[in-house]
């Protein structure tokens, strides 16, 4: 053998003890270590998603029964019948669980709220959601 393979071969061979037995299994500690963070995290992501589509549902459902119980021969029920459909045509028990309408409806104003729960990924914990719209009555003037 020549000295310069000779020189290649000992520079190849210093490298690889000099990462050898220090490092062996770090990978798996890193692995053991990352892991459940990555999954909280992705969980939490989760849990905030189906959160704000539970909430977004409330929402639109409270807003769609505000604006059936405000028209001028609109009434209580058929503001809580609108935002009950709306409910049950967005997923129902799917999206919010336990979904409750209340309506009132005054002179001035009609208003709807919708509560129920939202689903959840973690074990023994349904976060509450509760939205209410208020719209103005529609009255004629002269």
């Amino acid at each position: 053998m020549s000295s310069t393979q000779t020189a290649t071969q000992h520079m190849r061979q210093r490298r690889r003890t000099a990462a050898g037995p220090s490092e062996r299994g770090s990978a798996s500690i890193q692995m053991v270590l990352l892991l459940p963070v990555l999954f909280t995290v992705m969980f939490l992501g989760m849990q905030a998603a189906l959160f704000y589509h539970a909430r977004s549902v409330a929402i639109a459902a409270a807003q769609e029964g505000a604006r059936a119980s405000s028209l001028e021969d609109g009434s209580r029920g058929a503001g809580a019948d609108a935002a009950a459909s709306f409910v049950a045509a967005a997923g129902g028990d799917e999206v919010l669980k336990g979904a409750r309408v209340s309506s009132s409806r005054t002179a001035e104003v009609a208003t709807v709220t919708v509560t129920g729960t939202s689903l959840s990924v973690i074990p023994g914990w349904s976060p509450v959601v509760r939205q209410s719209a208020t719209v103005p009555v529609e009255r004629i003037t002269r």
